[in-house]
């Protein structure tokens, strides 16, 4: 810790420079100061979810207050355990992955690639169906897909609070102390779906274009925000920007050699193929193939796999 070191805290929302800090110890207090200028020059960025230290400035000494926090700055990020890039946060435990049964139509690759990212980074994944009253079919087949996996999945509907009650008691036994996202496609509910389990946060909601049948880009920053759910302890969850592809060649997500260890499925079956150099696309022999065929791996799964595999093969590792 730093001489000059005033605080430690968690960072919950940046805008501009500016970073929200709740700090420990202060009964929820929260202060607004900027980052040292040699996190810009080593080319990191502090996060929401990020653990901090505080140190005075310069200016500490005078009687001058710009309104900014200016007397504080973040001076160092502590023990970050992961990064995520969309959604930015870091030290997620739980990301809520939530879809909706219809309106806007499930894309089952963007899904999938969300639990590879959240599993490559060790954080927990969740599946959250929402609008289950639109199509309760689809609402029950893609949850099997997700159970099936591996996953905790929840099947719900905000306008009639079916499934509401179970999330609610997920969230109560394994969040508190925790650092939780929800994140998914641009109008899928994320944000009246947070409002319906924590209204305290009274979150801004959108509805879909009908031109375009997506979601309007509500929310347009990630804030954390602390909760009492119960425990010693608060839970802080996160409501993150909508998005509507998970661009894999711009973006250094993992390599092509972490991606069979993403699939959770893949798990029982890597190391089983014929070959040891194998893709688990199509090869004769590939236990994974095997799998997907005897029903034991979703096709939908390994579609995503395929289709991940195909861009990561082409990335150059420059890029």
């Amino acid at each position: 810790m730093h001489d000059n070191t005033t605080a430690r805290g968690r960072i919950l929302r940046g805008v501009g420079g500016l970073y929200s800090i709740l700090l420990d110890g202060a009964e929820g207090s929260i202060v607004s100061c900027r980052a040292r200028g040699l996190f810009r020059h080593l080319d990191i960025t502090p996060l929401p979810g990020d653990r901090v230290e505080l140190a005075l400035t310069e200016r500490a000494d005078t009687t001058e207050d710009n309104g900014d926090g200016g007397e504080m700055m973040i001076a160092e990020i502590i023990d970050r355990r992961s990064a995520l890039i969309r959604p930015p946060l870091a030290n997620l435990d739980y990301l809520f992955i939530t879809m909706a049964s219809a309106k806007p139509t499930p894309i089952p690759e963007t899904i999938d690639k969300l639990t590879a990212i959240a599993e490559h980074n060790g954080i927990e994944p969740v599946i959250v169906i929402g609008k289950s009253e639109l199509d309760p079919a689809e609402a029950e087949r893609l949850a099997a897909v997700y159970r099936s996996a591996g996953y905790a999945v929840f099947s719900l509907s905000c306008r009639t609070g079916e499934g509401i009650a179970p999330l609610r008691a997920y969230i109560a036994e394994h969040l508190p102390g925790k650092v939780a996202a929800f994140a998914g496609a641009s109008g899928v509910g994320k944000s009246t779906l947070m409002t319906e389990l924590f209204p305290t946060l009274q979150l801004e909601t959108g509805g879909l274009s009908r031109k375009i049948e997506r979601g309007r880009h509500t929310t347009r920053q990630v804030d954390l925000y602390p909760l009492d759910v119960g425990g010693d302890k608060p839970a802080f969850l996160a409501d993150t920007p909508g998005f509507s592809m998970l661009d894999f060649a711009r973006f250094d997500f993992f390599s092509l050699d972490d991606l069979p260890h993403a699939m959770r499925e893949f798990a029982p079956h890597l190391g089983k193929c014929r070959y040891t150099d194998c893709t688990h696309l199509c090869e004769e022999g590939c236990a994974i193939v095997e799998a997907v065929a005897a029903g034991e791996i979703a096709p939908s799964r390994h579609a995503s796999y395929c289709a991940m595999y195909a861009v990561l093969k082409e990335k150059k590792a420059w890029k």
